[in-house]
Parts: C-alpha cells; sequence; structure tokens
C-alpha cells in the first residue's frame, strides 16, 4: 500500500485518496505501526471486531506516537486527549492479554495411575476392617469378664408421691413469701415551725406592730414558701390568737377567707382580745349590736 493510498475495508481494495486532505483535519490522530496505517479510533474499532491482528502491532510505536500527538492535542483541546488516553489504554489492554501465555494445564494422570491409587485405597478400607472386627471380638470389660471386687449395680427408682393439698400448698408459699425481706419505706422528715417557736418570734415583733399587719409578714422566710409554708402559717395563726387571747395583740378580718390582720394593743388599751374591730359597738350599753 503506497502512502497515498487508504484502504477500503468494505470493498476490501485500496483507494488513491488526496495526502493533504488527510491532514486537514488536526484532532484525529493518525498512527503508522506494522500491520496498520489509519485513525486510532478505526483500529480499535476493527480490533474489537477481529479484523485486524494485534500481535502484530508494536506496542512501543504507538506509544510513541500517541504522545507526540497528545502534547500536540494540548495546545488546542484538553477534552481530546482524555478521550485518545481512553482508547489507547483500551489497545494496549488487549495487547498485552495477547502478549501474555495461556496458563498451563495440569497433566491428568493416566489410567494406570488411577487404577494404582484406587487399589491402595482399598487396602487401607480393608485393614481398618480387619482391625475394627478384632477389636469387637474381644472380651468386653463388665460384660465377658469382671474385675475384683467390683459389686454389680444396683438401680434405684425414686417415685414421689405427694399428700398434700391446695390449702398446703398456699399456706407453704405464703409462710415463704412471709420471710422475705420486707423494704421499708424511709421519707425524710419535713422541716415543722412549732408553735413556741412561733410564740417566740411574734414577741420579738410586737414593737414592729404599730399599726395593722399581714399575719403572713410574721412567717419567717425559711417557712414562707413552699411545702413548708402551711406549716409556718398554721404555727404563727395559734401564736398570734394565744397573744390575742392574754391581751397583747388584736385580730382584725373584713370577711371569711379575707386576709388576716394583726395589730399590738397599746398601755392604754382595754385589756381582752377584740377579734372583730369592726363591729358596731352601743355607746348606752357597751355592748356590741
Amino acid at each position: 500500500m503506497s502512502p497515498g493510498e487508504v484502504y477500503d475495508f468494505e470493498s476490501g481494495a485500496p483507494r488513491e485518496t488526496d495526502a493533504s486532505s488527510a491532514d486537514v483535519d488536526p484532532r484525529s490522530l493518525v498512527i503508522d505501526v506494522d500491520g496498520f496505517e489509519g485513525p486510532l479510533d478505526l483500529l480499535l474499532t476493527l480490533a474489537r471486531s477481529q479484523k485486524v491482528d494485534l500481535a502484530k502491532i508494536s506496542i512501543l510505536e504507538l506509544a510513541e506516537q500517541y504522545l507526540a500527538f497528545v502534547e500536540e492535542a494540548k495546545k488546542l483541546e484538553l477534552e481530546l486527549a482524555a478521550d485518545y488516553l481512553v482508547m489507547a489504554s483500551w489497545l494496549a489492554f488487549l495487547k498485552s492479554r495477547l502478549l501474555l501465555p495461556p496458563p498451563e494445564e495440569d497433566e491428568e494422570p493416566s489410567a494406570e495411575e488411577m487404577a494404582a491409587r484406587l487399589a491402595f485405597r482399598l487396602q487401607r478400607l480393608e485393614a481398618m476392617r480387619e482391625s475394627a472386627a478384632k477389636l469387637m471380638a474381644r472380651d468386653r470389660m463388665g460384660r465377658d469378664i469382671f474385675a475384683r471386687g467390683m459389686p454389680e449395680g444396683v438401680r434405684v427408682i425414686k417415685k414421689s408421691q405427694y399428700s398434700a393439698e391446695i390449702y398446703d400448698l398456699l399456706k407453704a408459699y405464703s409462710t415463704q413469701r412471709a420471710v422475705q425481706k420486707i423494704d421499708r419505706l424511709k421519707m425524710a422528715r419535713q422541716p415543722v415551725l412549732t408553735i413556741e417557736e412561733a410564740r417566740t418570734r411574734l414577741e420579738s415583733m410586737l414593737g414592729t406592730l404599730i399599726d395593722w399587719g399581714l399575719i403572713d409578714s410574721l412567717v419567717p422566710p425559711e417557712f414562707s414558701e413552699g411545702k413548708d409554708r402551711r406549716s409556718g402559717i398554721a404555727s404563727t395563726f395559734s401564736a398570734s390568737l394565744e397573744f390575742a387571747k392574754h391581751g397583747k395583740i388584736e385580730l382584725r378580718q373584713a370577711s371569711p377567707f379575707a386576709p388576716l390582720y394583726a395589730r399590738r394593743i397599746g398601755d392604754g388599751s382595754p385589756q381582752g382580745p377584740r377579734l372583730h374591730p369592726q363591729e358596731p359597738v352601743d355607746a348606752a350599753n357597751g355592748n356590741a349590736s
């Protein structure tokens, strides 16, 4: 094939072509190696269809021509070099598979060797059977022969009989439950304001009760909030009733469930408690209406 001819694979004969037209497209890689001359993608297609013998193509020449083309392609278009890299790597893979020697197959043993191996295995099997028969034919300890002083075993069979009723079962169960450890519930003792403490605090605060003030203000701060508030209010109220009974303070409440007020009684005030100071008083006899 002359340099100006291109092989036509469809007709099977070379045809003339213009050498200048082959170099018009700089993006097509045209290779010239032993056994093939043409574009790389055409070589790849023919290799897949087994129309080109890859064993006759020099990988070294193909690599040199490919690297030279890649250097030129980098200056024009980087994607072009990547496409040809895939095709060239696949071509190198095919060539390497052809260059590798075929795997050697293990030679099968001959008929004489197989017969000898089978005879050896049969002999071993027969020897094992004879040895087992000799062992089974010997006397056995405890059946044919007995050791000196060895007594014969006596089998003891135990059968349990229960005569209890359901009442006995429940009684035994309750007894077992009763002896078990019982966990005791331990509750922390809540702080309580005693009446003596409330009386002492109220007596120390008599000097501040010049005018009416809420009973709640007499409760200690540690008993004024939370769960301890009920104990503080109850003890302070009991102490205030006792002071009112002895004529030291007077109490005032406008209506049921209304706030309770307390005030100290002066030296010139009448003795005795005035639980309802708002009630009208009859000036004639001094009795409450």
